[in-house]
């Protein structure tokens, strides 16, 4: 009989946990034993849901979860919680882990090892940015830490630092506790993973919302009283004063263990697999979830993107493949849909600055339309923007901004990205049309019918 084989997985959420389960469908315990260690308090949570939770919009926190610790180890899932990994020992096959509740640590070996660490928030090293009302939102103790901080503060001024999707999601779930909401953006408009004509929808939209958008500004320190608490972000034009503050500015891969480890990292600090999730170069570790880059299917580069959509199809691919079956990820489009209060947001593609830069050149189409035929009653607005390539005529990207039932048009446009079409093949597609749901000619169509009439006249 052959002796039990040992995986190893580093990270108890979305991906981690979703590759330990799918490698127990796989293989019972006696084939396979399976450690997982998780730093944290909870496990195989939604991170995406936290904004609303805390805007009240899903009521309790255990909503969020999608299995708890004890249900993974009904499955013959070791899940060791409060435990950190604190170095990974590639030649001796094994990890070193140290437990928060008695600070003991020891080694654990491994036949094959899943490195599902995830991402961490940006704090920049500013003045300030650690006083008490500062808050970062990546996990569900972060969510607690700051619906804590907002049933003990007085004041009813927020200032949310950054415009991307934690950044726009908070600046919803703060307005919706009726805090005086102001958003501080570096960037040009809100929502940089927009071309800036359409972030620019974005915020008129939240400034008739009664949210302040400040763009084109850095911050430079966070603002101290005399009780240590926060009492303004400071930018290099203004201050904003503020009872709490929310960072919104962007997450990293959290691959300092593998950079210790010596496992290969790509431009965006993420680690590099192959098809199969497994790091390029090692046999028997695999990693998966917002700690690795992947393939950007249109570009041809590698991207860092944190979504719990692609970690959860990591874990499947992941355990899969350990479990002795077969999976492989071929990558992205990019797609991506938000929603600041009424305004649905969504991107998928490349925005122009992306086609630029890996040489691309293209034609851009932008449309209005509305959600329903414009007598059916609630027909809402929308904006779709379009990108294709010149000449060719391939689909590039596309940006929608509207109310709605305009965000999840963008699927539309993301299998046409993954198929390879052109816009004018785009022009001919068969969809679902009556005038509670789409005018007669859907608002992508329309889009993709200007976009193909644009790239006839670059053809001449």
């Amino acid at each position: 009989m052959a002796a039990t084989e040992r995986l190893v997985i580093i990270g108890g959420d979305a991906a981690g946990m979703s590759a330990a389960s799918q490698a127990r469908r796989m293989k019972g315990p006696d084939e396979l034993e399976i450690v997982a260690f998780e730093r944290g308090n909870f496990s195989s949570y939604s991170a995406c849901g936290i904004p609303y939770w805390v805007g009240g919009d899903v009521g309790e926190r255990d909503g969020l979860i999608a299995r708890n610790p004890e249900e993974h180890r009904a499955r013959a899932i070791e899940l060791r919680m409060r435990t950190e990994v604190t170095e990974i020992d590639v030649a001796g096959g094994r990890v070193r882990a140290r437990d928060a509740g008695t600070g003991a640590e020891s080694w654990t070996g491994y036949d094959k090892l899943v490195i599902a660490t995830g991402a961490r928030p940006i704090r920049p090293a500013l003045p300030g940015i650690d006083a008490p009302g500062v808050h970062g939102l990546q996990t569900l103790d972060d969510g607690q830490a700051l619906l804590d901080t907002l049933s003990r503060t007085e004041g009813r001024r927020a200032v949310v630092v950054g415009a991307g999707y934690i950044g726009v999601e908070m600046a919803e779930a703060l307005l919706k506790r009726g805090y005086e909401v102001t958003v501080v953006n570096r960037g040009e408009q809100p929502m940089a993973t927009l071309d800036p004509d359409m972030g620019r929808l974005v915020h008129e939209a939240m400034s008739g919302m009664g949210i302040t958008t400040v763009s084109g500004t850095a911050v430079t320190g966070i603002l101290t009283g005399d009780d240590g608490r926060v009492r303004a972000v400071a930018t290099d034009s203004a201050e904003h004063p503020a009872d709490v503050v929310v960072l919104g500015i962007g997450v990293e891969p959290e691959t300092a263990l593998a950079r210790a480890a010596g496992l290969p990292l790509g431009r965006h600090g993420g680690l590099l697999t192959d098809l199969a999730m497994r790091v390029r170069g090692h046999e028997n570790i695999w990693a998966g979830g917002d700690c690795v880059e992947v393939l950007d299917l249109v570009s041809g580069r590698e991207r860092h993107i944190a979504l719990g959509t692609h970690a959860n199809k990591h874990g499947q691919v992941i355990g899969a493949n350990v479990g002795g079956g077969y999976g492989t990820f071929p990558g992205v489009v990019g797609t991506a849909v938000s929603k600041v209060c009424e305004l649905e947001i969504a991107r998928t593609g490349l925005r122009e600055k992306d086609a630029r830069a890996v040489g691309l050149q293209y034609v851009t189409a932008t449309i209005e339309s509305t959600s329903r035929a414009g007598y059916y009653p609630a027909a809402a607005p929308m904006t779709v923007k379009m990108l294709a390539e010149r000449r060719t005529g391939r689909l590039l990207g596309v940006q929608i901004v509207g109310r709605e039932g305009a965000g999840k048009r963008v699927d539309v446009a993301a299998v046409a990205l993954t198929a390879g079409m052109t816009v004018d093949q785009m022009t001919a597609l068969d969809l679902g049309y009556a005038p509670p749901f789409s005018p007669v000619w859907d608002p992508v169509l329309v889009a993709a019918r200007k976009a193909s009439a644009a790239v006839r006249k670059e053809r001449g």
